[in-house]
């Protein structure tokens, strides 16, 4: 994988739209965002998609791609983040230059929606990363706990060793209405956080398992079956898998049926792994339901019973996130209930 210079204070940071324009309709949100990436150290700067009006945005999928091209052919810009989610960002995909992307690879992070461009550009063979977006999580993490804050900088910025990915003591899911202006960088109550949950592995590894990481949001994964952005048969072998869902909240139901439909590709027979992100707005009754739907089709239908697997962790849809970078090495040790990272995300 080609993996993206590190990251340190006074760098530029593209900040544009891949999906939906909301920062023209919260703009004090957007504001907010912009000014806890600047007190992180980074120099921002703001490309045409980034406050562009909402409904411009959503029928110019041209000109988001043509935001991302232009800040990955910019050697000015050390960086690309999204501004936040939505659900239409895998209408952009055709009109990316992936000669210049490849010939230009630099940190670019978002989650929810941006999974499809993500996904894209790891197909490419470049580290992408899975992490908090301007508008969701940026514009938050000055309420956020100093252990949060301190992991993010240190993720950007700190020299890596070899570590285990974050279990944060609580947990928020979502926010206050953002049309209310007190609601501007709050978080909904926060919450225990019972911590993950390890399931499966093989004895005979003594229970470690480790690959490649790949993944994102279940729902934005789902619009790319089938089309030529949809990786082949051979991409999965030994990868390890993360999901999540997200504030829509899909039914238990639903998340059983793409899973099946990851088994009847054939998926689950290939990974080393499979880790799920908290689920948003689920109920601690409800996310046991859905570990039992998750082992049940894993295990039960596609009889999958040593891929190991782990669920209830810190990514996606919940506040504080972790950041997962695409392409990396991780280890899972269903024994010691420990998932650590095996290198950096980082060109050293």
């Amino acid at each position: 994988m080609i993996k993206p210079k590190q990251l340190k204070p006074g760098d530029n940071i593209a900040v544009l739209s891949l999906s939906t324009g909301l920062p023209s309709v919260f703009p004090k949100v957007y504001q907010q965002g912009l000014k806890n990436l600047k007190a992180l150290g980074f120099n921002v700067i703001e490309y045409p998609t980034a406050t562009m009006d909402i409904d411009e945005v959503f029928n110019n999928p041209q000109i988001r791609a043509q935001d991302l091209n232009r800040a990955f052919g910019d050697k000015n810009v050390d960086g690309i983040i999204a501004t936040i989610g939505g659900s239409d960002s895998a209408r952009i995909l055709k009109y990316l230059d992936a000669d210049l992307i490849k010939a230009n690879p630099k940190f670019i992070m978002g989650y929810s929606d941006f999974t499809a461009v993500s996904a894209l550009i790891h197909q490419l063979g470049i580290v992408t990363f899975n992490g908090p977006s301007v508008m969701a999580g940026f514009a938050q993490i000055h309420n956020m706990s100093e252990e949060y804050q301190s992991y993010v900088r240190s993720f950007l910025f700190g020299e890596w060793n070899e570590s285990e990915l974050p279990v944060f003591s609580h947990f928020s899911d979502g926010y206050p209405d953002w049309s209310k202006p007190n609601s501007v960088g709050q978080l909904e109550p926060l919450q225990i956080n019972t911590g993950p949950r390890f399931y499966q592995g093989d004895s005979a590894k003594k229970c470690k398992a480790c690959g490649p990481l790949f993944g994102g949001c279940i729902e934005v994964l789902e619009m790319l079956k089938g089309t030529q952005y949809w990786p082949n048969q051979e991409f999965w072998r030994g990868k390890v898998l993360f999901l999540e869902t997200s504030q829509e909240k899909p039914s238990i139901d639903y998340v059983r049926y793409w899973l099946r439909n990851y088994g009847v590709m054939g998926v689950f027979e290939q990974l080393s792994g499979l880790i799920f992100g908290r689920a948003r707005d689920f109920s601690e009754c409800e996310k046991q339901l859905l570990d039992e739907v998750i082992l049940s089709v894993v295990k039960g239908e596609f009889g999958c019973d040593k891929l190991p697997i782990v669920t209830n962790l810190d990514f996606g849809h919940t506040d504080p996130q972790m950041i997962l970078p695409l392409g990396i090495n991780i280890e899972i040790d269903v024994q010691k209930q420990k998932v650590k990272a095996l290198e950096s995300p980082f060109k050293l």
